[in-house]
């Protein structure tokens, strides 16, 4: 018997550079993902933050499990540079990680610079319209 339609979570079993991003969403790896996105060592996640404007540690639990594997975040706020709270950045710095935040925009060219370097980068990358 037929079980309907399956939905599972968002998710690119590897790392890949963003292609391009706008209209809510991004390309990359020959694909298109509509929201935000969460790229990690373990690969790229649909993400969607509780409340993009007031981020906390819980929007970032599945980068706080790769922590040792992470140095740099990159925090793509959106359209402009919005600073992050202090529990999180404190929340990240316990971790070992050095969070970034600036526009959608820059942490995309970021990322994709530090990620052909080899680094050990993360980025969290709000969709922007």
């Amino acid at each position: 018997m037929a079980k309907g339609i399956v939905i599972r979570e968002a998710h690119f079993p590897g790392r890949a550079p963003i292609e391009a991003y706008g209209n809510g969403g991004f390309r990359f790896a020959d694909m298109s993902h509509r929201g935000s996105l969460l790229c990690l060592p373990s690969g790229i996640y649909g993400w969607e933050p509780a409340d993009p404007l007031a981020l906390t540690a819980a929007d970032f639990a599945k980068l706080l499990n790769e922590a040792d594997k992470v140095e740099i975040l990159l925090v793509g706020a959106g359209k402009d540079l919005k600073p992050l709270p202090a529990a999180l950045r404190a929340a990240l710095k316990t971790a070992g990680i050095t969070a970034d935040p600036m526009s959608t925009g820059a942490a995309v060219r970021t990322y994709n610079v530090l990620l052909a370097e080899n680094r050990a980068v993360a980025a969290a990358l709000i969709a922007v319209e």
